[in-house]
């Protein structure tokens, strides 16, 4: 896939829905009865590169505060949903240590690499920032955790949604409606080729998490040193 043309095909669209009203807000962020939980294997960006996701949000809440905005906290990038949040799920229904086990065999031989945060993208129902692995290492990674995953009897929901093969960041979810929709593109369109730092990946985490990767609702479950 190339990834710049991924991107920019993605915020094209995406701001022509956004313009046109066609975007999506989601209503289950603020509710105290949304109970959906899964688990994410995730890299966490470094404060400094996340301190300046947050200067970009700050231009987006000045022109408007009521959207969801991500804290440095809950920042991450997706390796693999291990298994994607559903209603009802809890950690005693499966062995951790199986799990653990299997990435750390995933990560055999995987070595450290770089990622790029430079430019954002949107969806319909929020803003992402883009990045950009330095090489296919992420790549030979969520591959070895389908393979070793599809060949046991593990519960998993890999690639039940969409086949991930970016390195994105959701950082904005539209919980109402835009109050200044034309104001918040403008600060989009100053931000679109934004470079946000990059940085050498040597940690992933595997974490229970509900659906927005919230700290308050997350558990770490096992680190892993690449």
């Amino acid at each position: 896939m190339n990834l710049t043309e991924h991107y920019k095909e993605l915020y094209e669209s995406s701001i022509r829905l956004i313009e046109n009203g066609d975007y999506k807000t989601d209503l289950l962020i603020d509710s105290p009865a949304d109970r959906r939980f899964g688990i994410t294997l995730l890299i966490r960006p470094p404060e400094n590169v996340k301190n300046k996701i947050q200067l970009f949000l700050d231009d987006l809440k000045e022109v408007d505060p009521s959207q969801y905005y991500y804290p440095n906290s809950d920042i991450h990038i997706t390796v693999m949903s291990i298994i994607s949040c559903y209603e009802g799920f809890h950690l005693d229904q499966i062995s951790i240590v199986n799990y653990i086990d299997l990435i750390q065999e995933s990560l055999n031989e995987i070595a450290r690499f770089k990622i790029k945060f430079k430019g954002i993208t949107a969806s319909d129902s929020g803003i992402m920032i883009q990045g950009f692995p330095e090489n296919d290492i992420l790549n030979r990674l969520r591959n070895n955790l389908r393979t070793k995953f599809r060949n046991s009897d593990l519960e998993q929901s890999i690639d039940k949604r969409y086949s991930i093969q970016t390195a994105h960041s959701t950082v904005v979810r539209f919980r109402r409606k835009l109050k200044n929709k034309n104001e918040f593109l403008e600060v989009l369109e100053i931000h679109k080729n934004s470079d946000f730092g990059s940085f050498e990946v040597k940690e992933l985490e595997l974490v229970f998490n509900d659906w927005y990767q919230r700290k308050r609702n997350s558990k770490l479950l096992e680190k892993f040193r690449v």
